[in-house]
């Protein structure tokens, strides 16, 4: 299902909270999605890639790079894969690029 996902299938939710569930320690915690941005496209890639960035409330702790799942109202639960960008003012950030 990853392959099928658009840019507008998260632009709808920008500044809304999707669930993340994390593991070890396992948790499901709130994310605000921050950004959604599209990427520059190569010719002959299937769709127009995308990133997405979300921030949990996270102070001073984080989860390392792993696939997590993040709870979509619409698409249900999506394994993908999020990398830590490291904390702002409210919160640890998390990256998952689809091309």
């Amino acid at each position: 299902m990853l392959d099928t996902l658009q840019i507008t299938d998260f632009q709808p939710y920008l500044n809304q909270t999707l669930p993340v569930r994390f593991r070890q320690p396992e948790a499901t915690l709130p994310a605000e999605l921050i950004d959604v941005s599209e990427l520059v496209s190569h010719p002959g890639s299937p769709r127009p890639p995308f990133s997405i960035i979300l921030r949990t409330s996270q102070q001073g702790e984080y989860y390392q790079q792993a696939i997590y799942t993040l709870l979509h109202p619409v698409k249900g639960e999506l394994d993908i894969f999020l990398v830590p960008l490291g904390a702002d003012e409210k919160g640890m950030r998390y990256q998952a690029i689809f091309n």
